[in-house]
């Protein structure tokens, strides 16, 4: 049977995280292993600035799409203006999240997205913060040395919008025996 932890008030605080918000940065802290986690467990990045340079060149590269892409173009497009793509918020989510040493040191493989939703669109020079939040610790039945971490994403914008939503699932290693 799944170890399945109950819902629990252990929070980090942002005054316990790193987050130098450069592409480069690496995130510290220890290890973790999957009886680390607890339910409820809380990060949040630090605010990060998202600029017009930066979304037109994720999405030249990866989503050309007007409004991504031609911030005249865009203006007559569905959001009236240059908007950053989706797929640039999921991962800058991903990069946030890991300065922020929410993880550690732990290696943990990314099994999958279950639900990803964006509600509002990201525009050049927005401040986003990204809280994830784990929502569920199960050990493997198969593999007790593995288990997984669901965790829910929230991406706001300055005004505490929620931008995007995600549900995650990760493998993390188990404390050796």
């Amino acid at each position: 049977m799944p170890l399945k932890q109950p819902i629990g008030e252990s929070t980090t605080t942002p005054e316990k995280m790193t987050d130098s918000n450069g592409p480069n940065a690496k995130a510290g802290g220890e290890l973790r292993y999957l009886e680390d986690f607890k339910v409820g467990e809380r990060w949040i990045s630090a605010p990060t600035v998202i600029t017009e340079a930066e979304i037109v060149t994720y999405g030249l590269a990866n989503d050309p799409q007007p409004m991504h892409t031609d911030p005249v173009l865009a203006k007559s497009g569905p959001f009236g203006g240059l908007v950053a793509s989706g797929w640039q918020i999921a991962a800058l989510s991903m990069r946030l999240f890991i300065q922020s040493g929410g993880y550690g040191k732990t290696p943990v493989v990314g099994l999958g997205i279950e639900e990803l939703r964006w509600l509002k669109p990201v525009r050049p020079r927005d401040t986003l913060t990204v809280e994830r939040e784990v929502m569920e610790v199960t050990r493997s039945e198969k593999q007790p040395d593995k288990g997984t971490i669901r965790t829910r994403v929230n991406v706001r914008n300055q005004a505490n919008e929620i931008a995007m939503t995600l549900t995650t699932l990760g493998r993390v290693p188990a404390r050796p025996k």
